[in-house]
C-alpha cells in the first residue's frame, strides 16, 4: 500500500502519522463490535450525527449516533484534515489540504454549499459560537484565515508566525484560542479586532486545545513530553501541567469543564491506544478509556455521557461511554480519520456515497508537502 509521510522537524519529534492502514479491509460498511463497559450501566445513545474526516480517504463520513451506523460518505474533499458542524447542526465544514480550500455542506442534503479558498496547509476549522464568522488554521505559512459564514467570502487574513494548527472559541465569543504547533506557543486571537493579543510559551509542541465553559482557562495537548498544561487566558501563562501516557492529539472537555478527554494517539513505531481523563482543577490523571489504535481526534456530545475517537491506525471510531468509563462500540470508517464533529441533529436519509465537485482556488500542492506531524 502507498504510504504518505510528512517531513517531522526536530522540535516536533513525534512520526508522522498519516500512514494508510487497512484500506480495503475497513470499508465504510458502518459494522460496530460491541464491547462490555466494566464499571456501571451504559447510558443511552443519543440522537444526532457524528462526522469524520478522512483525510487519507479523501472524504467525510456522517455517522448516525444512535445507532453507530455509517450514513453516508461524501467524496470529492481531497486531503480533509479537520471537520466542524455549525451550531444549529445544519451546516458541515471541512478542510482541503491538497486544494488549500474550505467547503461548506448542507447537512440535510450532504451537498457542497460553498467554498473559498485558505492559505497554504489548512488545519483546521471552527466557528464562533454565534455562527458569524468562520476561522481556518494555515500551517504552511504561518496564518489564520476569517470568513464570513454564510457564503466563506474571505473577510482577513491574521498572520502570527510559526505553524498554527488547532483551534477553539472561548465560549464568549470573543477569542480564538490557537495551538501554534510550530512555534511552541497558544496563541489568543480577538475574534472582535481579528489581532493577536498574547502567545503564550508551554515549552513544547502543542497540537489541539480546548477552553473552559468560563473562557478563563485553556488546556493544549502536547506532544513532547507528552502531557496536557493548563494556560490562564486572562494571565497569559501556564498554571500546571500532567503527564498523559502517550503523545497526545487532541483534547475535548466534558460540558461541565469538570473532565479533560485526552486522545494519547502515541507515534506509528509505538501507538497509544487510550483517551486519559484529566481532573482540571487538580490537574491529575483519575483513569483511562481504551480506545483503538492512535486516537486522534475526539468528541463529547452535550449530556457529558457519551464521546467519539477517531484511532488513526485501523482506521476505526471508538464510541465511549462516559458515565461506564468504557469503549462500547467500534465503527469501520475510511482511511486516516482525523478531525471529528459531533451534531444533535439526526442525520438525514442518503444514499451510501456521495461524490462533490470541491473548485481548487489555491491548488499547490498536498499539505503533506508541509513540515508539518499530522495531528
Amino acid at each position: 500500500m502507498h504510504q504518505r509521510r510528512w517531513a517531522v522537524p526536530a522540535w516536533a519529534a513525534v512520526t508522522a502519522l498519516s500512514v494508510l492502514v487497512a484500506a480495503g479491509a475497513c470499508g465504510r460498511s458502518g459494522d460496530t463490535t460491541a464491547r462490555t463497559p466494566t464499571t456501571s450501566t451504559p447510558s443511552a445513545a443519543p440522537q444526532g450525527t457524528v462526522w469524520v474526516a478522512e483525510e487519507g480517504g479523501n472524504a467525510l463520513t456522517a455517522i448516525d449516533a444512535a445507532t453507530g451506523r455509517v450514513v453516508t460518505t461524501i467524496g470529492g474533499i481531497s486531503g480533509p484534515h479537520n471537520v466542524q458542524v455549525s451550531p444549529d447542526g445544519s451546516r458541515v465544514y471541512a478542510v482541503s489540504g491538497k486544494a488549500n480550500a474550505i467547503a461548506r455542506l448542507d447537512a440535510g442534503t450532504y451537498r457542497l454549499a460553498a467554498s473559498g479558498p485558505t492559505g497554504s496547509g489548512p488545519a483546521h476549522v471552527v466557528l464562533t459560537p454565534d455562527g458569524a464568522k468562520t476561522y481556518v488554521t494555515n500551517f504552511g505559512d504561518g496564518s489564520v484565515s476569517v470568513y464570513r459564514t454564510g457564503d466563506l467570502t474571505p473577510t482577513a487574513t491574521i498572520r502570527i508566525g510559526g505553524g498554527p494548527h488547532g483551534t477553539r472559541p472561548t465560549p464568549d465569543g470573543t477569542g480564538l484560542v490557537v495551538a501554534n504547533l510550530g512555534a511552541g506557543t497558544v496563541d489568543l486571537i480577538d475574534t472582535r479586532t481579528d489581532k493577536r493579543t498574547v502567545a503564550v510559551p508551554v515549552d513544547g509542541p502543542p497540537v489541539q486545545v480546548a477552553v473552559s465553559p468560563d473562557s478563563r482557562y485553556a488546556y493544549a495537548s502536547i506532544t513532547r513530553p507528552a502531557s496536557i498544561v493548563k494556560i490562564g487566558l486572562r494571565a497569559g501563562m501556564t498554571v500546571a501541567r500532567v503527564a498523559v501516557s502517550a503523545a497526545p492529539a487532541q483534547v475535548y472537555l466534558t460540558p461541565d469543564g469538570r473532565t479533560l478527554l485526552s486522545a494519547d494517539q502515541g507515534t506509528e513505531d509505538r501507538p497509544g491506544n487510550v483517551v486519559s481523563l484529566i481532573n482540571t482543577e487538580s490537574m491529575t490523571a483519575t483513569g483511562h478509556i481504551t480506545a483503538g489504535s492512535g486516537p486522534h481526534g475526539i468528541v463529547v456530545e452535550p449530556t457529558g455521557q457519551r464521546a467519539w475517537v477517531t484511532n488513526m491506525y485501523d482506521s476505526t471510531v471508538s464510541v465511549l461511554d462516559l458515565t461506564a468509563r468504557a469503549a462500547v462500540a467500534t465503527i469501520r470508517v475510511g482511511d486516516e480519520p482525523n478531525g471529528i464533529s459531533y451534531s444533535a441533529r439526526p442525520p438525514a436519509p442518503a444514499p451510501a456515497r456521495i461524490d462533490v465537485v470541491l473548485p481548487s482556488p489555491h491548488a499547490t500542492g498536498d499539505m503533506h508537502d508541509h513540515d508539518m506531524p499530522d495531528m
